[in-house]
């Protein structure tokens, strides 16, 4: 069985499908599950951990550091 790690811990569910599918682009598998205990009642989404095979976890995070720098040089300067 692969030991999984978590590579990043995402504000939403919208963030976390935003760094699995980039993670799925660069080929790298991942599983997402609730970063802490969330009232089923509450209305917003809970944090949620992103995790990737142990031995995937360098190529996962060279994957989300050129995600978050294609989005810097994106985004509008103010």
């Amino acid at each position: 069985m692969t030991r999984l790690v978590q590579v990043a811990v995402a504000g939403d569910v919208a963030e976390a499908e935003l760094i699995q599918g980039m993670l799925t682009t660069a080929g790298i598998d991942s599983r997402v599950e609730p970063a802490a205990e969330h009232d089923p009642e509450a209305h917003d989404d809970p944090p949620l951990k992103v995790l990737v095979a142990e031995s995937e976890i360098d190529d996962a995070r060279e994957a989300i550091e050129a995600l978050a720098e294609l989005e810097e040089s994106e985004s509008p300067e103010a």
